[in-house]
């Protein structure tokens, strides 16, 4: 018997800083996913101070608090819409860090637990041409390595400090009708993963 009850989709930005462009652009996409029909958890990373990891710390202490809640929150979603920015061409290490904690097993836990038969959409924001396009295939490359299966459909918003309103909007209706596209895809794999 299919599932009925709509996916839950996990969104967060790979940012800490307040005026971030990509908190402006996770905002929207939230909202864009919510609109496709998914029940929303929208994050943000600020709200889990994890140290670095650290395999000794692991061992005499764990997984830390921080890093454990935001480890079950991943689990207890279907997927995940993750907006990153791109530094140096690659993703931001308090991302890197923050996914790389949810790896870790807990006891008589399976390996990968949060992130085995999720799907994921990636998006990025930058003031650069490409929009951040650069940092995302090294995170879609690092998600597809611990199984996650992350679409193909994704959106970089170049020029972002001239992209939204007063308001944290998107001024470009193409560029907002793109964000909608790829959640009600994220959303449409979502649904049919779990059937």
């Amino acid at each position: 018997m299919p599932n009925s009850t709509p996916p839950k989709i996990l969104v967060f930005a790979g940012s800490l800083r307040r005026g971030s462009f990509n908190k402006k652009l996770a905002r929207i996409a939230a909202e864009s996913v919510r609109k496709a029909g998914a029940q929303v958890t929208h994050i943000e990373l600020n709200e889990f101070p994890m140290p670095l990891y650290d395999g000794d710390l692991e061992a005499s202490e764990g997984i830390p608090e921080p890093a454990l809640r935001f480890k079950e929150l991943m689990k207890s979603h279907d997927g995940f819409l993750i907006v990153s920015p791109e530094y140096n061409s690659s993703i931001p290490g308090t991302l890197k860090n923050a996914l790389d904690w949810a790896s870790r097993s807990s006891p008589g836990e399976p390996a990968l637990a949060a992130y085995d038969g999720k799907i994921a959409a990636l998006m990025s924001a930058s003031p650069g041409a490409l929009g951040g396009l650069r940092g995302l295939v090294h995170l879609r490359a690092m998600l597809g390595n611990i199984k996650t299966l992350v679409i193909p459909e994704q959106q970089a918003v170049s020029k972002a400090n001239e992209a939204f309103d007063d308001e944290g909007r998107l001024k470009d209706p193409k560029t907002q009708a793109a964000v909608d596209k790829v959640a009600a895809r994220l959303v449409e794999l979502a649904a049919k993963l779990r059937a």
